[in-house]
């Protein structure tokens, strides 16, 4: 199996299964004497993993990451820092199950991949998925903090802005709240709601899809080239990656199809020395160049097919029939996308830094 990286100068190469002994990745192209330690990717693998409220998974694993390679103490501080070389992180998994799996090792899945894979490869790990499962995203999120420490002068923000059809009120958006409750809604009162009807999905044993935005601001102007190297044709394919993720969009996205020329141009002024937009339907990238606005990013994650509703199916020897996947899901799988979502983003932006100096000669202002 091939195209297991992404990224040029910073390459992300991921590896392992959701029922294997351990998964993680290798991170190449990490400039040298960049801080980082297993702690600070800890933090944003935590706010990942599953089993931390009844709206994930039950799945219990402590995501703990370990830096196989590619980090030194710096001689003058003894701070740990990257060395240039290749880093390799690996999470062990430790609670898998695969007994649940035992029943459907025979059956195709609905809305997953077990039959392109099986066509495909003539071989699948039916355990949990495989390398098809969402539990893959966790290698994504550590290398999302190395990312993160090339990106200092960046900061990303998730959100979850849909659930099912209950979409935020977005005069009540605020990055605060994001941070109180279990589904990085920044409308406390979408956030009330949506407890209310998640647990109706839940105990259906049904599932929901949702929309995330992600926001990257403090990207200066410059990053990304056009044509095949744009900004947002990168931003793009990295978030249709995700698992189960059906649609991308940047900034007004498929609602700029409704707008008038007037309506969607975003006019320029001056600010003192600098250039200034009036409005940002661009979502940021302009010709697949960064205009120094808030990069915007949305994408549509569809249902969790993994549900308890019986549903029609054919086996390996093409007969039909019916099938039930129990086991440990989640009833929005979206819920955990959004950290997912901001990695990938940082990670396209560290690729883009990285070109633009090797490009440029310089970082930009």
């Amino acid at each position: 199996m091939s195209h297991n990286s992404f990224g040029h100068l910073f390459r992300v190469t991921t590896w392992g299964e959701s029922h294997g002994p351990a998964l993680g990745c290798t991170v190449d192209g990490t400039p040298p004497r960049v801080p980082i330690t297993e702690n600070d990717i800890q933090h944003w693998l935590d706010r990942r993993k599953p089993g931390q409220n009844r709206f994930t998974t039950q799945r219990r694993e402590a995501d703990a990451v370990k830096i196989l390679s590619g980090v030194f103490e710096h001689p003058e501080t003894g701070v740990q820092v990257t060395t240039g070389t290749p880093i390799q992180l690996m999470i062990e998994n430790t609670d898998q199950r695969s007994k649940d799996y035992g029943d459907i090792k025979d059956k195709f899945r609905p809305g997953h991949a077990d039959y392109t894979y099986m066509e495909k490869y003539g071989v699948r790990d039916y355990r949990g998925g495989g390398r098809q499962s969402a539990r893959e995203t966790a290698a994504r999120v550590a290398a999302g903090a190395i990312a993160r420490a090339i990106l200092p002068e960046v900061t990303i923000r998730g959100a979850l802005v849909q659930m099912g059809p209950h979409a935020i009120n977005r005069d009540n958006w605020d990055w605060d709240v994001v941070e109180e409750n279990p589904f990085w809604c920044p409308d406390k009162q979408a956030a009330a709601d949506w407890e209310d009807y998640l647990d109706g999905v839940r105990k259906a044993g049904s599932s929901c899809g949702a929309i995330i935005e992600i926001v990257a601001s403090g990207v200066p102007v410059g990053w990304g080239a056009p044509v095949y190297g744009k900004l947002d044709t990168e931003l793009a394919a990295a978030m249709m990656s995700i698992n189960a993720v059906k649609g991308v969009e940047i900034g007004n996205g498929f609602a700029a199809a409704a707008l008038s020329g007037e309506e969607n141009a975003d006019e320029m002024t001056r600010d003192g020395d600098n250039i200034a937009f009036t409005s940002n339907h661009a979502g940021g990238v302009l010709g697949g160049i960064s205009t120094g606005q808030d990069i915007v990013v949305r994408f549509a994650v569809k249902p969790t097919s993994s549900i308890l509703t019986p549903r029609r199916t054919v086996d390996r020897s093409g007969a039909e029939t019916e099938i039930v996947t129990k086991g440990r899901h989640d009833p929005c799988v979206g819920i955990r996308a959004v950290p997912v979502g901001e990695a990938m983003m940082a990670c396209v932006l560290a690729d883009h830094k990285l070109r633009h100096i090797g490009q440029t000669g310089a970082a930009p202002a």
